[in-house]
């Protein structure tokens, strides 16, 4: 009974914030000051994490070398840059490579 009551609640906490969104929507300007703050922001917050997942990850990511981390990402932001800002061919790549790159080192060890 419990488990159904927290049920309940978490479901109503996420469908009022939801609510709330759909009814100031409307009101909300995207060129404002608050939503460039918000965007610098939620930037700032993924290339924080994406630092972290390079440079200090944890594990089965920790086991690899840094050197293809990095590589990886630098494969990946130049396949993003060369196919005009398309995500998926800078995803595709970057993930393409460490793959490959974590093959090879298997194979050769």
């Amino acid at each position: 009974m419990e488990l159904l009551l927290l049920t309940l609640l978490c479901g109503l906490a996420t469908y009022f914030w939801r609510a709330m969104a759909v009814l100031l929507s409307g009101r909300l300007t995207l060129d404002s000051e608050l939503f460039r703050w918000i965007e610098c922001v939620a930037y700032a917050m993924v290339a924080g994490l994406m630092v972290r997942i390079v440079l200090l990850p944890s594990g089965v990511l920790a086991a690899s070398p840094l050197v293809d981390r990095i590589a990886g990402c630098l494969i990946a932001l130049a396949a993003y840059r060369l196919f005009k800002r398309n995500l998926l061919a800078g995803m595709g790549a970057g993930v393409g490579f460490f793959v490959a790159v974590t093959y090879l080192r298997i194979g050769f060890a």
